[in-house]
């Protein structure tokens, strides 16, 4: 989409539009649209805050993974990492789009189920899976389970009652460039066993006879700039053995700021793939595993400003915060944000952009450049579609905010608002016992 993107003087919406949804736009009168919707029906319709998806643009780069990845390696599988965005209508769509599915949890689990997502195409990850948790998947009829410990094999020796394909998760000792809580493929990582422990993992597996060990299974990291890091991790994993499947793991970043550039998507899959041909035997299955840069730039979140302070600083402050942008305040993300009803207008302010949870440390944005702001205005922070919604809490009894997909000037709601009632209801036995 490039018609109506509008750059005058006095704005960074030149930039903006690298890191907005692909079909975003502006109206004649400077109002952000997404996907042929203007900002301003939305928030009306739907309220705020608001998950607000480019259904289209979202579709488009599932196909530039699966297809891409295809075409460079035929035997192949592109797993969506659902952490990323644990909502129904997005696990629908990966089915749609022929996604297969990265699950870890039991909650994730039923989720995809209830979104009609074929259960031959999940994979069960997690470091701590529990006894009830193996019972769903086994008894679900999951594809595979990538095993993280030898804890877990115990576990499945008790619960096993017919084959189930496993992958073992191993630490490929590889430091990624990213935030430290991001960073899960180093030798001090939490996830996986180090190659010396794994290969008698394989070994236990291979030799029982309900186990269908399948190949090995890597994750260096999140939000990850340097395609070089995941093809030296390719190289890395080549060397625990000779296997059937290789499921390299996600962690392709995405550009969230003004400034920030993130490889492509070819350029990702040539890095990868070029590996593969030079570590791999060219008879195995290559397995990834995006969701950041499947999602991330596909959503924006829309925020009403209800107070403008100057003092020194300017200070606006808007109907959401912490609880529905976790991910700021635990890994030191940097978003771009814009009145999203005056885009066009001279962006002659620089503020403190902050959210209405008790805390100093709910700024979502460190020096916004906008116009001056009023109250009512509309703000969008943009690339806000990975892990917000994930991470989205109740602090100070915020609700979480509903999602709209919108494609082709229509939107539709793909999960609700949090209502008091929903978040009462957990509560019903301390109600109940304070009326006797």
């Amino acid at each position: 989409m490039t018609a109506n993107r509008p750059d005058p003087s006095g704005t960074r919406l030149g930039d903006l539009w690298r890191i907005l949804p692909e079909e975003a736009t502006a109206t004649a009168d400077g109002v952000l649209e997404i996907g042929g919707v203007a900002v301003t029906e939305l928030a009306e319709r739907f309220g705020t805050p608001l998950h607000v998806y480019d259904e289209q643009g979202l579709r488009r780069q599932i196909r530039r993974f699966v297809d891409g990845l295809q075409a460079r390696w035929p035997d192949s599988e592109v797993l969506f990492a659902s952490k990323s965005l644990p909502a129904v209508g997005m696990y629908r769509i990966a089915q749609e789009e022929g996604l297969s599915v990265d699950i870890a949890g039991g909650g994730e689990l039923r989720l995809a189920l209830a979104a009609g997502v074929d259960p031959a195409r999940l994979h069960f990850h997690g470091n701590a899976k529990t006894d009830a948790e193996l019972r769903m998947a086994l008894d679900a009829g999951i594809d595979t389970i990538i095993v993280d410990n030898d804890d877990e094999l115990d576990r499945l020796e008790r619960l096993l009652e017919r084959p189930q394909k496993l992958l073992l998760r191993v630490i490929p000792g590889v430091e990624a460039k990213t935030h430290a809580s991001q960073a899960t493929g180093g030798a001090n990582s939490k996830f996986g066993l180090p190659i010396d422990q794994a290969e008698r993992a394989i070994r236990r597996m291979q030799a029982h006879p309900l186990m269908r060990f399948e190949g090995v299974h890597l994750h260096i990291g999140s939000q990850i700039l340097d395609e070089t890091q995941f093809a030296e991790a390719v190289e890395k994993i080549s060397t625990v053995g000779t296997f059937g499947t290789y499921d390299v793991g996600g962690g392709l970043g995405i550009a969230y700021t003004y400034d920030e550039v993130a490889p492509s998507v070819d350029d990702y899959l040539d890095a990868v793939v070029a590996s593969a041909k030079a570590h791999l035997p060219a008879g195995a299955r290559l397995m990834i595993e995006p969701g950041r840069s499947i999602v991330g730039r596909s959503g924006v979140t829309l925020y009403r400003t209800t107070t403008v302070k100057r003092t020194g600083r300017t200070f606006v402050a808007v109907d959401g915060g912490l609880a529905d942008q976790m991910d700021i305040a635990l890994t030191g993300q940097r978003y771009e944000a814009v009145l999203a009803d005056r885009l066009l207008e001279p962006w002659t302010e620089t503020v403190q952009l902050v959210g209405r949870q008790c805390e100093s440390g709910d700024l979502l944005v460190d020096g916004a450049a906008m116009p001056p702001a009023r109250v009512g205005d509309l703000v969008a922070m943009a690339a806000t579609g990975a892990y917000a919604y994930t991470m989205s809490n109740n602090y100070n009894g915020a609700l979480k905010p509903a999602i709209v997909f919108v494609a082709d000037g229509v939107a539709r709601l793909v999960a609700r608002r949090e209502t008091y009632d929903d978040l009462l209801a957990t509560h019903a036995p301390a109600l109940e016992n304070a009326l006797v």
